[in-house]
């Protein structure tokens, strides 16, 4: 199991996870260990987990486009609401050793959130170290990469003829689908449950 996998891991260990912040244990609070949190705006969200929901079979059905929008905004997927994910990270980010990321940030500069993540984690890394990894955590080198883009997860598990899983990786492409009631609704939905929040996204770049 992953517990075990992780138990037999010698530390420093990286652990990935989607979980909101009050479903964390307890000891991860105790311990002293660093927590990198990316947050993407919610519109390519919803995109985004809409199509992963077409292809990865152990979600249910997401329905039409425009049911799964509704979901999304009433927090009625996996993981629960976006609001609360992103706002509950976002303010214990000054209570435990955090670095609070954002998509479009990596997307516009990546070579300068690179550099942030590693004044974070006190590393030094040479120049051409520093262009591999950005060479290779590119959405298109990742796209071909079988230890990224899932493909070798059997059919039954993920359908990508229905949708890749590393689909587009682009900022904004929520323009491509929501219709102008559905973007006007949203945001109307985005402001009233922001209300008290200095939390702040870009909706593109």
């Amino acid at each position: 199991t992953g517990v075990e996998q992780l138990e037999n891991t010698p530390s420093p260990r990286l652990i990935k996870t989607h979980l909101p912040v009050q479903l964390l244990p307890t000891s991860f609070w105790e311990k002293d260990c660093k927590i990198i949190y990316m947050a993407r705006n919610p519109k390519d969200v919803a995109i985004s987990y809409y199509y992963f929901h077409q292809m990865d079979k152990i979600h249910p059905d997401p329905g039409t486009k425009a049911e799964f929008l509704e979901n999304f905004m009433a927090g009625k997927v996996p993981y629960g609401s976006w609001y609360d994910h992103v706002r509950g990270w976002w303010e214990k980010r000054r209570e435990k050793k955090m670095l609070y990321l954002f998509y479009e940030d990596m997307k516009k500069d990546p070579q300068q959130e690179v550099q942030k993540i590693l004044q974070f984690l006190g590393k030094k890394l040479t120049k051409k170290t520093v262009e591999r990894i950005l060479h290779h955590t590119s959405f298109q080198e990742m796209k071909k990469n079988p230890l990224a883009n899932y493909e070798t997860v059997p059919s039954t598990m993920m359908d990508h003829n229905l949708s890749p899983f590393l689909r587009k990786g682009i900022s904004g492409d929520w323009k491509n689908h929501f219709t102008v009631a559905q973007n006007e609704r949203f945001n109307q939905h985005y402001q009233e449950a922001m209300v008290g929040s200095n939390l702040h996204f870009q909706m593109e770049v």
